[in-house]
């Protein structure tokens, strides 16, 4: 399997992206993250603000998985608020990744796709990694495309939902008029068969949180999205077979001796 995973010019062995909320406790989140095999882990300033007594605890065990930081603007509903957050990580994270999270509807959190526009333009031009979360919709991941985002992020279904891949025609759509940029499943993925379909139509990863955090064992649920993203990139790249409408006998009967076509 091809194991080179390029983002903004950085290589991952891991194609699986896992967040760092909702543990039962940050030594569970640390075994759930080494399970997972991830590199890069998600954070939010407002939870894991290194500076705030609070958020010590945890910080000190997201710094000893050795991943790669991406913190996000959970929260945010403006595009100034999500600029403001993404400036306040840049200088305590010390990293300029960023998942950008702009919310739109309070009910299912649905990303605004006019602000998530507005504050990708602005964030790369301030010298920000932008991988945007947003929805299925082909327009706004063209626009984000083309205000400089080398990774999108599209929904499979609302946040913390585990419906799965809910319109898997737009996904297709996605996947097959953008086969150029890396594209992560972010969100509403809840079982490792899930995130396996996802691979298996050609997206590049899988960010996941609540699946994994929480699960009766979350160790044993990160390893099992592991595997699951492993092998469902593994049978994109070997190619699947196509669907067929009629039955296609796997023993053929060319070629098979006169006197075996003669038994009953």
């Amino acid at each position: 399997m091809d194991k080179a995973f390029t983002l903004y010019g950085e290589e991952f062995r891991s194609r699986f992206l896992i967040g760092s909320a909702l543990y039962p406790s940050p030594a569970i989140m640390k075994e759930a993250v080494a399970a997972s095999g991830s590199q890069i882990i998600t954070l939010s300033l407002r939870r894991q603000n290194p500076a705030q007594q609070e958020g010590r605890a945890i910080w000190d065990y997201i710094q000893q998985t050795g991943c790669k930081l991406l913190p996000n603007t959970a929260g945010c509903k403006t595009p100034k608020e999500a600029i403001t957050l993404a400036e306040m990580s840049r200088e305590i994270f010390q990293t300029d990744w960023l998942k950008l999270e702009i919310i739109g509807d309070d009910y299912n959190l649905q990303p605004d796709p006019f602000g998530l526009v507005d504050a990708a333009r602005e964030l790369i031009k301030r010298g920000f990694k932008v991988l945007p979360y947003t929805t299925d919709d082909l327009v706004v991941c063209n626009k984000l495309r083309d205000a400089g985002c080398e990774v999108i992020m599209p929904w499979g279904a609302p946040i913390g939902t585990g419906q799965g891949l809910l319109n898997k025609y737009s996904l297709r759509t996605l996947r097959e008029r953008l086969p150029d940029i890396p594209l992560i499943i972010d969100a509403g993925i809840g079982a490792p068969s899930q995130a396996c379909e996802a691979m298996e139509m050609g997206f590049d990863g899988i960010l996941l949180n609540t699946a994994v955090a929480k699960a009766q064992n979350p160790v044993l649920m990160a390893r099992a999205f592991a595997q699951a993203i492993e092998a469902g990139r593994s049978a994109y790249e070997a190619g699947l077979m196509l669907k067929r409408q009629t039955a296609s006998p796997s023993t053929p009967t060319i070629g098979m001796p006169f006197w075996h076509q003669g038994q009953k």
